[in-house]
């Protein structure tokens, strides 16, 4: 094992990978960087001026960097061979089959990884678990190097991240934290110590946290757990205030108020999405029930069905709005993407929504400003061929003749729409459904628009 960095090897060049490597190399020009992917389209991406995720910052980032320090392949095996830490960053979705169906994280890709890794290693490396993963993953790991015939023994951390997207530059320039977890032995202890080196070219050490490997797995989930709680129990509550008259903004910036509580994440929504937030939980839930926690994994998975639950209630809304009937009656779809600053869709309650609204027959006209056309036909299971899903590419062409406009995603530019010119536009009476509470409910009504909104009164 080396003493000193000169290369990292990160294996995934996905959502965690690109930008957290990117963010490495600006911040340590001294060390090469290898990003290497068996997906080629994506790193012929990665390499092009056209980047397979938008990140605000992170096509500056990635072009300051690329070809100096920065290097995106396919050579998986050698830049295994020539680095002195190699990242694990690849997908870890939750399982579809056998034991843990639906719950446990389906690992085999961490695995295949393991395994190219014990083959190709000609000397002991540091390798940093950096996907989202289970507790106790770095046993696979280790299981996988030990069973393998290289006399090599390579260290294994976890080193979990938190990113949120559309955020993740600026997270990753000013990180809450970083979080590192190795095993307790002089070996473990000395990789966790290069491994900060890396961080303290940016990061105060203060803000650097070395736990036991166990400790730092368990910790990612439990953070995006109890960020996930704390959408799905003020969604809880938005229910409550339309019924009663409250105002879900007022009641937010009452308990946010309090110290001990605090104002983040209590901004009422059709539901939270993103690639972690389920796939987390539903881990917690398996482990929970794994070691004979029925009761904590009840509790946990109520959070999930919580999330489901709002975004059915949002739907349901809408249709109950027209009567029970919105067969042919057009619908203008404002965002797509799981949050604003994105084109990731995954677990967009907006896939939800619009698969209900299909489901009622309604024409959908949507717009997003980042999601490709074909992810947005993907998501819905269609294609252009479906005369009742048009994918526009400017906002204003929704409003023709539609009789909604349902706000999916927060993106600020849709507060500046002129909604004056998309009421004339649309049939009467027309509504706006604002999913995300972004727009200005008062001048819409003035305007003529029929408004609901999560978690205030309507007001006809």
């Amino acid at each position: 094992m080396a003493s000193k960095i000169h290369k990292i090897c990160c294996v995934g060049a996905g959502y965690v990978g690109g930008p957290t490597m990117s963010m490495i190399a600006h911040k340590c020009p001294d060390i090469r960087i290898d990003v290497v992917d068996i997906n080629e389209k994506r790193i012929a991406a990665w390499n092009s001026e056209t980047l397979p995720i938008y990140e605000p910052g992170l096509s500056e980032l990635v072009t300051g960097s690329r070809g100096r320090n920065l290097f995106f392949s396919t050579e998986i095996e050698r830049a295994i061979r020539e680095a002195d830490i190699i990242f694990i960053s690849v997908n870890t979705p939750t399982k579809t089959y056998g034991q843990g169906a639906h719950r446990a994280a389906d690992l085999c890709y961490v695995e295949a990884v393991s395994r190219i890794i014990a083959e190709n290693a000609e000397e002991p490396k540091i390798v940093v678990e950096k996907s989202t993963i289970p507790v106790r993953t770095a046993e696979a790991i280790r299981a996988v190097f030990d069973a393998s015939d290289t006399e090599h023994h390579h260290e294994v951390l976890s080193n979990p991240e938190f990113l949120a997207e559309g955020t993740a530059i600026s997270d990753l320039e000013s990180p809450d934290r970083i979080l590192i977890g190795g095993e307790q032995t002089p070996g473990g202890l000395k990789a966790i110590n290069q491994l900060a080196d890396i961080y303290n070219h940016w990061v105060s050490e203060d803000k650097i946290i070395k736990t036991n490997l166990w400790s730092s797995e368990l910790s990612k989930l439990v953070a995006n757990a109890f960020l996930a709680q704390r959408v799905s129990s003020i969604n809880s509550i938005s229910a409550l205030c339309e019924k009663t008259g409250a105002n879900i903004d007022e009641v937010a910036k009452a308990i946010g108020s309090d110290s001990r509580i605090g104002p983040k994440f209590l901004k009422a929504s059709i539901g939270f999405g993103g690639s972690c937030f389920e796939k987390d939980l539903l881990n917690l839930v398996y482990l929970c029930e794994h070691f004979g926690l029925p009761e904590a994994a009840q509790y946990w998975e109520s959070v999930l069905q919580m999330n489901d639950w709002q975004k059915k209630r949002f739907a349901d809304q809408i249709v109950d709005s027209f009567f029970n009937t919105i067969n042919d009656k057009v619908i203008s779809i404002l965002g797509f993407a799981f949050k604003k600053d994105t084109n990731d869709t995954r677990k967009s309650p907006a896939i939800d929504v619009c698969k209900r609204l299909l489901d009622e027959k309604a024409k959908l006209l949507i717009y997003d400003p980042k999601v490709e056309v074909n992810k947005i036909y993907d998501d819905l299971g269609t294609d252009e061929e479906n005369p009742n899903v048009v994918i526009c590419s400017d906002p204003n062409q929704t409003f023709e003749n539609a009789q909604a406009i349902i706000t999916l995603t927060e993106w600020d530019a849709f507060k500046d729409i002129d909604y004056e010119a998309a009421y004339q536009a649309m049939q009467k009476p027309a509504w706006i459904f604002d999913g995300r509470n972004v727009l200005d409910h008062k001048k819409l009504t003035e305007i003529g628009f029929q408004v609901r909104s999560i978690g205030k009164p309507h007001e006809p």
